[in-house]
């Protein structure tokens, strides 16, 4: 298979379905930043040393192309059945959202990201997750988009900020709390 095909060398490129669209069509724009953010879960991913995270991570990767799917097929032309989301995936992130925050102490201030390196990936990560979201809510003004994967993305920028958390916690770095400037 070649990776190469030409089709795309004039702004072009095909939905699931044979659809062609402008390469910055809204559609375009949310896989792609969901294909984005499911590369920062891979840096985070190979650094992180807990395997339970390693391993809820790399489920979220697999959620992350489904909904990838998803969002690329055209919704009038598409013939083939695609993986689906389910209602459980969400709950899964809950739970896991409930289990890092039990061991984390109380949070009584915005925190700034930083002070870990892997945390300060999962803050990078949260904020491309949330663009995401906000890409895959206009799309839904234009096209119909399952709300499951709009609850999904929300929840998981939570599950990225705690796990940010979690992951400096667990390392014995310090939060740094935002102390706004007084004037």
């Amino acid at each position: 298979m070649k990776i190469y095909t030409r089709k795309g060398d004039k702004g072009k490129t095909s939905l699931i379905g044979g659809t062609r669209v402008l390469k910055h069509h809204i559609r375009i724009e949310s896989y792609g930043t969901v294909d984005e953010l499911n590369s920062w879960l891979g840096v985070i991913r190979d650094l992180a040393t807990d395997e339970g995270v390693r391993t809820l991570l790399k489920e979220v990767q697999d959620r992350l192309f489904t909904i990838g799917s998803s969002l690329a097929a055209d919704p009038e032309g598409i013939k083939m059945i695609l993986p689906d989301l389910k209602a459980s995936d969400v709950k899964a992130l809950e739970k896991d959202i409930d289990r890092m925050n039990e061991s984390l102490p109380e949070l009584k201030t915005f925190i700034l990201p930083g002070g870990h390196l892997t945390a300060s990936y999962c803050h990078v990560a949260r904020c491309v997750c949330r663009r995401a979201e906000r890409m895959i809510v206009a799309l839904g003004t234009q096209d119909a988009v399952d709300e499951l994967i709009i609850q999904y993305m929300n929840r998981l920028s939570d599950h990225l900020f705690v796990l940010s958390r979690y992951l400096a916690y667990k390392d014995g770095a310090e939060e740094i709390a935002w102390n706004p400037r007084k004037s």
